[in-house]
C-alpha cells in the first residue's frame, strides 16, 4: 500500500516514485513483477502520466526493467547496502546478493562517495541560521545556483549566470519541467536514434509525438532533422548515448543555425561530460549558442551520487520569462545548502579529480582485460568516457545463449538494445560500480561465457 498525499507540495509522480522505491528496497526481490501503470493509476486515483513518469525514473535508476508485452520487473540494484541502514519489516529476511558481478553502465562504487565530508558539511548547514518561515526560491537556492554557474563557465564553457540556473530533482524531473515550460508551444520532440530511451518515454508519457532521427559518425543526421519539421530536439552532443560519437564543431554550428532559422530549441544533455579519459572534455554546445536556443541539462549523478537527486537546467532567457510563481522549489533545502558548501569549499573539484583518476584506472583495466580475454572476437564500439565500454562480437554470436549463461553464472549484463530504442545492440560493460580488484576476475569469468556463445 502506497501513501500518496495529494495535498503535499511534492509532485505526485515523485511521491509514487519514492513509495515504489521503498517497497523495492525493503519488501521485493529481483524478478518480482510490479503492478501495471494502469492498475496503480486506478487504485490511487492518479493520472496515467504521473505513474508513467515514476516508472520511467525507476527504470532510469536501474530499480526496474521494462519488458514489452510482459510488464515491469525488479532488477538487481545492490540495494542490500540500503537495507543495512534500515530495519526490515517483521517477517522479512534479508535476501542474498543475486549476482557476483554487475556490469551496470551507470553505477558508482559505494566507497567513492565522500560520506564523512558530506556529513560534516550537512551538520554545518543545519546549524546555520536558515529562515524556515518563508517559501524558498522556486529556481533553487541562489548560493547553489551561483556555484553551479561558476563550475559550468570554467569547466564546460557554458555561458550563463546564476539567474539562468534552475535546480531540479534528478534527470526525470528536469525533463518534466521542460515539458511544463514548453507543452503549450511544442508537441513534437526529435530525438537521436538510437538514443536515450528514458527521455523518449517521459515525453511520450506527456503525449508528445516522437520523431526518431538517425545517428551517424557525426551525430544526429541534420538532413533528417530538417525533414522532421520538429521545433524541439534532444541531443547528447559531447558523448552520444549509446554510440559514443561526438558532434563536430561544424555540425554544432549548423544545428544552432537550424534552431535560429526555425524558431526551434535544443535540449543539450551533458550527462557524463566530466568523465573523459582519452581526451580533454569537449566544451558544451551551449557555449557556442548566440541565439538563446539551447537548454542545457546536467546532473551530479555520475561523479558524486545519483542518490542525492540533484540536477539542473541552464535556461535561455526566453524560457525564464515563462518560469513564474507557479513553480516551486524542487529539491530539499538541506541538500541544496550542503551541496552549495561542498562546492564552495572546493570539495566538488577534489571529488571530480578523484573520480576521473579512479575511473580512468578502471577504464584502462577493463579495456586491457577485455582485449586480452576476448581478442579479435570482439570490437569496442564506444569508449573513452562515462562509466562503461560498449562491445560487440566480430564473429557469429548467440546472444540468447549469452543471456542464459550470464544469469546461470551470476553475472548481470546490460544490453544497449533494451536501453536505446530496441535496434542498436551492444554489451554495455560498466566498470564504475566495480572495485579495481574485481575487474580482472569479473572479466575472466565473463570471457568464459562469451567464448561459449561463439558460433562455428
Amino acid at each position: 500500500m502506497y501513501f500518496i498525499n495529494k495535498n503535499s507540495k511534492t509532485p505526485l509522480h515523485i511521491q509514487v516514485y519514492e513509495e515504489i522505491k521503498k517497497e523495492i528496497i525493503h519488501n521485493l526481490k529481483v524478478g518480482d513483477k510490479l503492478q501495471s501503470i494502469r492498475k496503480v493509476a486506478t487504485i490511487y486515483n492518479l493520472s496515467k502520466t504521473s505513474v508513467e513518469s515514476a516508472y520511467s525514473q525507476l527504470i532510469a535508476e536501474g530499480f526496474i526493467d521494462s519488458y514489452p508485452q510482459k510488464g515491469y520487473f525488479v532488477t538487481d540494484t545492490n540495494y542490500e547496502n540500503f537495507k543495512n541502514e534500515t530495519k526490515l519489516p517483521i517477517g522479512k529476511e534479508k535476501t542474498k546478493e543475486e549476482f557476483l558481478y554487475d556490469f551496470h553502465p551507470a553505477r558508482l562504487e559505494k566507497e567513492s562517495f565522500p560520506l564523512k565530508t558530506w556529513k560534516r558539511i550537512f551538520n554545518k548547514a543545519i546549524d546555520e541560521s536558515i529562515n524556515f518561515s518563508t517559501y524558498r526560491d522556486a529556481q533553487g537556492e541562489y548560493g547553489l545556483r551561483d556555484e553551479i554557474a561558476k563550475y559550468l563557465i570554467e569547466s564546460r564553457g557554458v555561458k550563463c549566470t546564476a539567474n539562468q540556473i534552475i535546480i531540479c530533482n534528478g534527470f526525470g524531473d528536469s525533463m518534466e519541467l521542460i515539458i511544463r515550460l514548453l507543452n503549450k508551444t511544442h508537441n513534437t520532440l526529435a530525438i537521436e536514434h538510437p538514443g536515450y530511451y528514458v527521455t523518449r518515454k517521459i515525453f511520450e508519457a506527456n503525449n508528445y509525438k516522437i520523431k526518431k532521427i538517425p545517428v551517424d559518425k557525426s551525430g544526429i543526421d541534420l538532413k533528417e532533422l530538417k525533414k522532421s519539421n520538429a521545433k524541439l530536439v534532444y541531443l547528447t552532443p559531447s558523448h552520444q548515448y549509446p554510440t559514443g560519437v561526438t558532434i563536430p564543431i561544424s555540425n554544432r554550428l549548423k544545428l544552432l543555425e537550424w534552431a535560429k532559422q526555425n524558431d526551434a530549441l535544443i535540449i543539450e544533455d551533458d550527462y557524463d561530460s566530466e568523465l573523459t579519459y582519452d581526451n580533454r572534455p569537449i566544451p558544451s554546445m551551449q557555449g557556442l549558442d548566440k541565439f538563446g536556443r539551447v537548454i542545457y541539462v546536467g546532473t551530479f549523478a555520475k561523479s558524486l551520487s545519483p542518490a542525492i537527486r540533484v540536477s539542473y537546467l541552464v535556461a535561455p532567457s526566453i524560457l525564464l520569462k515563462e518560469f513564474n510563481e507557479v513553480f516551486e522549489s524542487r529539491v530539499c533545502l538541506f541538500t541544496q545548502k550542503t551541496l552549495e558548501k561542498f562546492m564552495k569549499e572546493g570539495h566538488w573539484d577534489r571529488q571530480l579529480r578523484k573520480m576521473r583518476t579512479l575511473n580512468k584506472k578502471k577504464y584502462l583495466l577493463m579495456k586491457k582485460y577485455l582485449e586480452i580475454n576476448l581478442g579479435d572476437t570482439m570490437m569496442i564500439v564506444n569508449q573513452g568516457g562515462g562509466l562503461s565500454i560498449h562491445i560487440n562480437p566480430t564473429v557469429p554470436f548467440d546472444w540468447d545463449k549469452l543471456k542464459v549463461l550470464a544469469v546461470k553464472n551470476k553475472i548481470k549484463l546490460h544490453y544497449a538494445k533494451e536501453k536505446s530504442g530496441g535496434e542498436w545492440e551492444a554489451l554495455m560493460m560498466g566498470f564504475g560500480g566495480l572495485k579495481e580488484e574485481e575487474i580482472e576476475p569479473s572479466i575472466n569469468l565473463f570471457s568464459q561465457i562469451w567464448h561459449k556463445c561463439l558460433r562455428d
